[in-house]
């Protein structure tokens, strides 16, 4: 049985014109880091104008790079316990 020792909140803001849209993503980790990103988008003057696409376009950037430092974290934390270079973390 598996259960849960800690949860991450994640908050997202847009910032959007109408062609543009940033995201800003940040996650407080329980170690008291916090990780912050962005995310862009831009909408081709061809296009129809969907905020939401360019949101989720924007958001999802913010939230991969997020998860890129992440992974750089705990490759670093993983480097430091163990004294020596580890593995790389897959994505």
């Amino acid at each position: 049985m598996m259960r849960t020792a800690v949860g991450w909140h994640v908050e997202m803001e847009f910032q959007e014109d109408d062609q543009h849209t940033r995201a800003v993503a940040m996650v407080r980790l329980p170690d008291g880091t916090e990780v912050r990103a962005q995310g862009h988008a831009s909408r081709h003057r061809v296009d129809s104008n969907q905020p939401r696409v360019g949101e989720e376009i924007a958001g999802a950037r913010a939230l991969n790079e997020i998860a890129m430092q992440l992974l750089t974290k705990a490759h670093m934390e993983i480097d430091e316990a163990s004294g020596r270079t580890s593995h790389p973390i897959n994505v």
